[in-house]
């Protein structure tokens, strides 16, 4: 779980990343899974890593559709939950939805470059910024709102993507304790909602071109 306290000593080193997807991928192959048997599986740190697990489809700009919705929807239960300190509960319906056969597969093998990246260069740094409670309580509700953004049913390019790396980027962050990629995630965010806003806008002119129009 995430430290309250910058000073204190960090845990031993846990699994990489990349490891524990292995293992995730061992275990259940290639057929349909659903999230009760991906969170047995990934154990201990299941709930952290489910936030990263859920980004991976969404790091390119076109992912496999009608996941954004449930996918999004779970990562935003469990941030909101864990902002409280609250244990992540996730109702039967969500923990029984079936991802397709061999998504996992197909999801790892794209983003597995990215992954070993990540492990490369995340380490404890800017501890400030993931020591105190409230501030990762803070970055909790970033991903919450980034996960609600991810699940609304948009199929434009970056609408997914954006978001993605938001809840990537600072999920990775909190687990390692890198404030470096907190930072990059609230970088992330912030390109996210300038796309959002450009796309209200643009589909509030629209809709008043279309009321113009039909009013002559």
């Amino acid at each position: 779980m995430i430290a309250t306290d910058p000073a204190a000593p960090l845990p031993p080193p846990a699994r990489a990343l990349s490891a524990e997807l292995t293992q995730l991928q061992l275990a259940l192959a290639d057929r349909s899974v659903t999230l009760r048997e991906i969170i047995s599986v990934l154990g201990g740190r299941a709930y952290e890593l489910l936030l990263i697990l859920f980004a991976l489809p969404f790091l390119l700009p076109v992912s496999v559709p009608g996941t954004s919705t449930p996918l999004g929807l779970a990562v935003a239960a469990i941030s909101a939950q864990l902002a409280v300190g609250r244990l992540p509960w996730l109702p039967r319906r969500l923990l029984d939805w079936r991802l397709p056969p061999g998504f996992l597969a197909k999801v790892l093998a794209v983003t597995q470059r990215v992954v070993r990246c990540l492990e490369r260069v995340l380490r404890p740094r800017w501890l400030a910024l993931t020591g105190a409670g409230w501030a990762c309580a803070l970055h909790l509700f970033v991903v919450t709102a980034a996960a609600l953004l991810l699940a609304l049913p948009m199929p434009i390019p970056f609408t997914n993507t954006l978001p993605g790396w938001t809840i990537l980027l600072l999920a990775a962050g909190l687990l390692e304790r890198d404030g470096l990629f907190v930072v990059m995630g609230y970088g992330a965010m912030v390109a996210t909602l300038v796309l959002f806003s450009l796309l209200g806008v643009g589909a509030g002119e629209t809709f008043s071109a279309i009321s113009h129009w039909l009013a002559r």
